[in-house]
């Protein structure tokens, strides 16, 4: 069977915000791609019974696949688990807590159509047609840390961290088997790549809506981050 799209959702704990979310997943990919796509589900350790909720999804949802991680190790390591397992012609990742509208993945599939090889959501270009719920708190710290490691890691896309990214198949396969890293920087990690490869790689405005209970918290792990972008700058630099 021909696979037109997979789209990937990485989850830890979500036993809550996923199921609402695979549910309008499933009314979209339904009605825009009958018969002819697949959704993987990679959870990444969760200990909140996720692993029940999605067995009794999938018993009746025959596009429905799920993978497990025994152990939590981080969404970059989830996202790269279903990619390099996908099948569709377009591959396609999205959060699990459904920020993103599912039926944004239209502006995606069509970027990559006219030639993109990446298409990557963005909260931060302006288009008449998107709407973005934000606090104003969030969408500071997200579009200074965005400015910061695009200009550390020489990346042009503004909007490096948004959870909705599109790829053909064949630089997304590349892009994830080369990738390493396993947490918030596996997204930075992709698009340096990406430059290096060559791949040409569009930004698209989306529509989001801050989700309350998340899990991640860019001020919680300032250090550590900061740490990892020079690590990956330097790694990045040594094998460029």
């Amino acid at each position: 069977m021909n696979i037109a799209l997979s789209l990937i959702v990485p989850a830890y704990n979500e036993a809550r915000r996923l199921p609402p979310y695979l549910a309008l997943v499933r009314r979209h990919l339904d009605k825009q791609y009958p018969g002819c796509c697949e959704v993987i589900v990679v959870d990444d350790g969760s200990r909140d019974g996720l692993g029940d909720v999605l067995r009794r999804l999938a018993a009746d949802w025959p596009e429905l696949a799920v993978m497990r991680h025994p152990a939590n190790l981080g969404k970059g390591a989830a996202v790269r688990t279903g990619m390099l397992e996908a099948r569709g012609e377009l591959l396609l990742f999205a959060d699990a807590d459904g920020a993103t509208p599912i039926d944004q993945e239209a502006r995606l599939s069509e970027a990559v159509r006219a030639g993109a090889e990446v298409a990557v959501g963005s909260r931060l270009l302006r288009a008449a047609d998107v709407t973005r719920r934000r606090t104003w708190t969030r969408g500071l710290l997200g579009r200074l840390f965005a400015g910061f490691a695009g200009w550390w890691l020489r990346i042009s896309i503004r909007d490096t961290q948004c959870g909705f990214k599109m790829f053909r198949r064949e630089a997304g396969r590349e892009l994830f088997a080369l990738g390493r890293e396993s947490g918030y920087l596996f997204d930075l990690e992709l698009l340096a790549l990406a430059d290096r490869l060559g791949y040409r790689v569009v930004e698209v405005p989306i529509s989001w809506s801050d989700v309350p209970g998340g899990h991640s918290s860019l001020t919680g792990e300032l250090g550590k981050i900061l740490l990892g972008l020079w690590r990956l700058r330097r790694r990045m630099r040594d094998e460029g």
